[in-house]
């Protein structure tokens, strides 16, 4: 078992390419919450067609998730909850009001066409994330779909149906004693936070808008409990915070984390809602000013999951994570954007970055200043990296050998596999192969209880 630190060669400093492996499945932009509702799939299809049309596809092992199954998810969430989604749909929802009301089903996260198969896509593409980290098959491994941190064992919440991250927390955790989340998403990471809240195993640190603001949770108060006392850090943030105040807390404090944590693995959740100009946020972030968190993660050698999350001003989402995996690539993107099937939506500029607004910074120096005190106080209570007592082992993931030229996905299965196969669907032509996710029984008990 990795035991944490720089576990990329010394040599991968940040000017040098590392191995990227990128999961997209074509069909995610087809999913569509319903008519005025503020997230929207198709980003992930528009950031698809950036990266396709500034060439960076062609850096990157381009991966089609295999839909996570009923048993992966009940990892974290429970088996109801699961059943449930599997089996609502719009036409039978009415007969089941008492349920969508049990678990948080209807408005923010309403019942849509394939709603189900949704959240299998973007669960599965974490997943496989973690597990090509695992086996040491790639440095940094890219999710767009994924990041949908609101998600509860038993409960629908903020846009989120099913927790990606907490289950590729828990695939991380069978090879890696430590792992470090981080959230740059303008909400509070509430459901990572709480499904972690009571281990020293995972430190969870979130960087969000706080007052009066959904989820309304993440005090710089609320720092864990029991053996996790200490390892959830929140940054609490007002209007208009801009990339310099922002770099004042971001840096010192992820700094000292890997320091005093030493992470084996990081799980970076970059919701794009942060950014100047969100449909629905308020902070005012350039996109190199939020992509410069993931330069700084990336800095650090360690295995790397980036996943997506907020962002509703789809334009600048798309924007931002397409500029996000040239940094993981360590390729500065042009400006100039190309030609491509969604280049009208990016008029009348047709640039990558946009110009932060001239809004007010309510975050003063001072308020930054103790907030940066307080926290790092937090962090010298640790006094060293904490560990598990138990035999090293093989993680329960199967990841079979296969040949990188061979397209054919269904030949990557393990003919001895429990896992069932859907020959009907095909992988994606040319680069694209299909991912194996295989989940067993939870090691680590997750925090079930809100704090």
């Amino acid at each position: 078992m990795d035991t944490g630190g720089n576990s990329l060669p010394s040599a991968a400093t940040d000017g040098v390419k590392r191995k990227v492996c990128y999961f997209y499945d074509p069909e995610v932009g087809n999913y569509y919450y319903g008519q005025g509702h503020p997230m929207k799939p198709h980003r992930i299809r528009m950031t698809h067609a950036l990266l396709a049309h500034y060439g960076l596809l062609h850096h990157m092992q381009v991966l089609k998730p295999f839909p996570a199954r009923d048993r992966d998810l009940c990892r974290f969430h429970a088996d109801d909850y699961v059943a449930f989604l599997r089996g609502i749909t719009p036409e039978t929802q009415q007969d089941q009001l008492r349920q969508l009301k049990r678990f948080n089903v209807g408005e923010d996260c309403p019942v849509f066409d394939g709603l189900y198969s949704f959240c299998q896509t973007y669960a599965g593409g974490s997943v496989g994330g973690a597990v090509k980290l695992n086996h040491n098959l790639c440095d940094i491994a890219v999710n767009w779909a994924g990041g949908l941190h609101h998600a509860k064992k038993c409960e629908a919440s903020g846009f989120c149906y099913v927790n990606d991250i907490v289950l590729a927390i828990l695939e991380l955790l069978k090879m890696h004693e430590r792992v470090l989340y981080v959230d740059i998403d303008i909400h509070h990471g509430d459901g990572v936070e709480e499904a972690f809240y009571t281990t020293d195993r995972v430190m969870t640190v979130s960087f969000h808008k706080f007052g009066d603001y959904f989820p309304g949770t993440g005090d710089v108060r609320d720092v864990g409990h029991s053996k996790g006392k200490y390892y959830s850090l929140n940054v609490p943030l007002d209007d208009g915070i801009d990339d310099e105040s922002y770099h004042l807390l971001f840096k010192p404090l992820i700094g000292k984390v890997m320091q005093v944590f030493k992470p084996g693995a990081v799980v970076l959740q970059c919701g794009a809602d942060s950014l100047s100009g969100d449909r629905l946020g308020c902070f005012n972030l350039s996109i190199k000013g939020h992509a410069e968190c993931v330069k700084f993660m990336r800095s650090f050698n360690v295995p790397l999951l980036l996943l997506g999350g907020g962002g509703y001003t789809i334009r600048n989402v798309a924007r931002c994570w397409c500029y996000e995996t040239g940094v993981a690539l360590g390729i500065e993107v042009d400006d100039k954007m190309p030609q491509h099937e969604y280049y009208e939506y990016f008029g009348p500029d047709y640039t990558l970055h946009v110009a932060p607004s001239n809004m007010e910074n309510k975050n003063s120096h001072q308020l930054l200043e103790e907030i940066k005190c307080k926290l790092l106080d937090n962090l010298s209570k640790l006094q060293h990296a904490p560990s598990v007592q138990f035999q090293e082992r093989m993680p329960d993931t199967e990841l079979p050998e296969a040949d990188e030229d061979q397209n054919d996905a269904d030949e990557r299965w393990d003919p001895d596999s429990d896992m069932d196969v859907d020959e009907e669907r095909k992988p994606l032509p040319g680069r694209a192969k299909r991912e194996i996710v295989e989940a067993e029984p939870k090691e680590l008990e997750v925090q079930k209880g809100k704090f």
